[in-house]
């Protein structure tokens, strides 16, 4: 984007933000303009609610004064829900406008012919002048609309406008959306996850069956649009184009409309240009739950629970040996955090199961990144200590599914068709990054379902501080070399019987490579 290479690698993000801070800084003050982030803040829907106010916009740097445009010549593009920090009260529903517009809202109801209610959206402007990455001077005109006080377990019909675009209006009602509330009690429920998609037909691919799986969320494990090929934390990619987000949100468009797309943050999601931490550019696209440990150093961080089960989503470029640019961050906060609510969720009578994702894998044999010693040494003896069901993966290019792992070893091999039982067994770590971008390799055979290979022992390596280091692993259970995800179906049951997690490894074509079922006494 603008550091000299050598001069990048010795530099953390938030080094290489200040030195594109002042290599820019000149030319565009010059230009003049709004700030980048920030206008006015959505309301919520119910009467009697309040909107929230208004908070100061974070400077990144200026950008050229917007023209508006005639409203009735702009459609809205790339709609997509997240979760607020309760499921059943709360949702934002964000979305794109190609140009600056007046008064940007939101209509909502229990009908599609009824969208009385209008609530004023939040703008974040994001702007990318010429000289960073391959843009050119561009501004994107992110909108955000909080809900809250909704009513759980209800599906609500939303439309997005602005002056001179109303959705309400007959011709429109082909733009309205829907989205369905948590239910307040423990219900049976499918989730689907994968990591690393980016723009292209591999991706849709993907997208394409995931409506079909007829998921109540959706979990990106890192490495989101790519609008950073390089993926290193670097200033140094002039392959930088940040108008890779407008393709990718238009992309996923189908899916996340409808289903809260809930991401965690990888390497390639660090951008410097827009903030310190090299988060800018997320915060403006994303309206994601604030109850992590530090909104401030780590947006991506946060925790839900739907029904039974708790989620929780980390950064691990905080602890990430590999790709160092962000690490350390925190200081230590994430992981005092991540104990804290493992500890909580355990204790919690509503919750059976806990569910992490996060970029950085445990455990992978690939060839490319293999494993991440970081999170071996920071979060796998916390994923032990308290028993976490599942760990979701991204990074490597592929699918993987270890066996039942405990202190490093395998503590229970669990076969295609298997069950794992947390509580007295250990942990099984699941790499689905295989959503879109070019896959890589393995060193053993691929071994699916209906296609297995079994094989002992693996040669790999894992990312520490000192480098890589070889190791010969026992882990690898199921490695398919092509484009899936993951679905997972949830199925509570009475207290003191046991409660079920379904996983299951979808390829793009729609075939099954993989299922297991990991059980537990539920609460």
């Amino acid at each position: 984007m603008g550091v000299p290479e050598k001069l990048a690698a010795r530099m953390s993000m938030a080094e290489q933000h200040e030195y594109l801070r002042a290599r820019f800084s000149r030319r565009t003050m010059i230009r003049g303009g709004a700030v980048t982030l920030g206008a006015v803040t959505g309301g919520a829907f119910v009467p009697g609610a309040t909107a929230q106010a208004a908070v100061p916009a974070q400077r990144t740097a200026p950008a050229p004064a917007a023209a508006t445009v005639d409203g009735s010549h702009v459609a809205p593009f790339g709609r997509h829900l997240a979760w607020g920090n309760d499921p059943r009260t709360e949702i934002t529903v964000s979305w794109q406008v190609p140009v600056a517009v007046k008064k940007p809202f939101i209509r909502i109801g229990a009908h599609p012919w009824d969208l009385s209610r209008r609530i004023e959206a939040e703008v974040r402007t994001l702007y990318t002048p010429a000289g960073v990455g391959a843009s050119g001077d561009h501004t994107q005109y992110y909108l955000h609309a909080k809900l809250t006080h909704l009513r759980p377990g209800r599906t609500y019909y939303y439309g997005v406008g602005h002056q001179g675009f109303d959705p309400a209006a007959p011709h429109l009602l082909g733009t309205v959306g829907t989205f369905t509330t948590a239910p307040a009690h423990k219900a049976p429920f499918t989730f689907t996850a994968f990591g690393d998609e980016g723009v292209g037909y591999h991706g849709l691919a993907n997208n394409s069956l995931l409506l079909g799986q007829n998921p109540a969320f959706h979990l990106h494990a890192g490495d989101i649009a790519y609008a950073d090929p390089s993926g290193a934390g670097k200033t140094t990619d002039t392959g930088f184009d940040a108008r890779t987000w407008d393709s990718f949100l238009a992309q996923t468009e189908s899916v996340a409309k409808q289903v809260p797309w809930m991401p965690a943050y990888g390497n390639h999601d660090m951008e410097a240009w827009y903030s310190p931490n090299g988060y800018g550019g997320e915060e403006a696209r994303w309206n994601l739950p604030d109850n992590g440990p530090d909104k401030k150093h780590l947006p991506g961080v946060y925790s839900f629970v739907y029904g039974n089960t708790a989620v929780i989503s980390l950064d691990a470029n905080d602890i990430s040996f590999e790709i160092p640019a962000n690490l350390g961050i925190s200081g230590g906060t994430q992981t005092k955090w991540l104990e804290g609510q493992l500890k909580k969720f355990r204790a919690s009578k509503d919750v059976d199961f806990v569910v992490v994702f996060f970029h950085h894998c445990a455990y992978c044999t690939s060839t490319a990144h293999a494993s991440e010693g970081g999170v071996r040494q920071e979060w796998v003896p916390l994923f032990e200590k308290y028993t976490v069901d599942l760990v979701i993966n991204g990074h490597n290019h592929q699918y993987e599914r270890t066996d039942v792992i405990k202190a490093g070893k395998v503590a229970k091999k669990l076969p295609i068709g298997g069950t794992a039982y947390p509580e007295t067994d250990g942990v099984v770590y699941v790499t689905a990054g295989a959503a879109g971008r070019s896959l890589y390799a393995f060193s053993a055979p691929d071994s699916y379902e209906g296609h297995e290979h079994e094989t002992e022992s693996v040669a790999s390596f894992v990312n520490t501080k000192d480098g890589k280091v070889n190791e010969t692993v026992a882990w690898s259970r199921v490695r398919y070399l092509n484009y899936s995800f993951l679905r997972v179906d949830v199925t509570p049951a009475p207290k003191g019987r046991h409660t079920t997690l379904k996983v299951s490894g979808i390829a793009e074509t729609g075939d099954r490579i993989d299922h297991f079922t990991v059980s537990r006494r539920a609460k």
